[in-house]
Order: C-alpha cells, then sequence, then structure tokens
C-alpha cells in the first residue's frame, strides 16, 4: 500500500492529503504563485480549499512568515478565486 504525502494547512494547522490542499509556491527566483500542478519547483506551503483557512493565513501573515517574503495582493486574489470555485 503507498503512503500518502500529508501537508500541513497554514489556516487551521490540521495535516491532511496533499491532493486535498492548494499549493503555494516560491520560486528559486523568489517569484510567489499558486501552483496547480504540484510540481513546481520551490518552496511550498499548502492551505486548505476553505475561505476560512484562507483569512486567518492571510490575518496572521503564515505566508509571509513561510516564505520570509511579501506576498502581492495577485496571490491572494487567485486563491480566492480558486476558494470559490
Amino acid at each position: 500500500m503507498k503512503k500518502v504525502p500529508l501537508r500541513r494547512c497554514l489556516g487551521c494547522y490540521e495535516s491532511k492529503p496533499k491532493k486535498e490542499l492548494c499549493r503555494i509556491v516560491r520560486k528559486t527566483d523568489g517569484e510567489i504563485c499558486v501552483d496547480k500542478t504540484g510540481k513546481i519547483n520551490g518552496r511550498g506551503a499548502y492551505i486548505c480549499y476553505n475561505a476560512e483557512c484562507l483569512e486567518k493565513a492571510m490575518k496572521a501573515k503564515r505566508l509571509e512568515k513561510e516564505f520570509g517574503a511579501a506576498i502581492s495582493e495577485e496571490v491572494y486574489e487567485t486563491l480566492r478565486r480558486d476558494m470559490n470555485s
């Protein structure tokens, strides 16, 4: 039986299967974007597909802390759109 990779959501801090979470990645050039494929090289962080978790993570600036960089409003807008679809 294959082991399911677990990742922790930055909103609720629950560990869930990687496929159930949205991945945000800081690429090697420093650009931060939403990784829909889960294959982009770089440092990844995960958030549930849940608006509450996104709001918690935004309020506590957890993505900024995780990546050590400022997160553009564009990235948050993309995340919000993904949560609603």
